[in-house]
């Protein structure tokens, strides 16, 4: 029974350890992303909806009618 105590212990301690480190790591900025927002508008994750999708449609026209005056030129 006294091993049970024991074992116990132990994880209690391992546990709190593991607990310290997290902590520490997140207040010493380990966690924190400095790349992610700044290559964020490189994404191409743009779902136009509502409005949006008009804006879009007019922008790939124009963009095809501005495609087809550089290749007719």
């Amino acid at each position: 029974m006294s091993v049970i105590y024991f074992l116990i212990g132990i994880g209690v301690l391992v546990a709190g350890g593991f607990l310290f480190a997290f902590i520490w790591a997140v207040k010493s900025g380990q966690y924190d992303d400095d790349y992610t927002p700044s290559v964020r508008m490189l994404f191409d994750d743009f779902k136009p909806t509502g409005d949006d999708q008009i804006t879009a449609d007019n922008t790939k026209q124009n963009n095809q009618k501005d495609l087809e005056k550089s290749n007719n030129n």
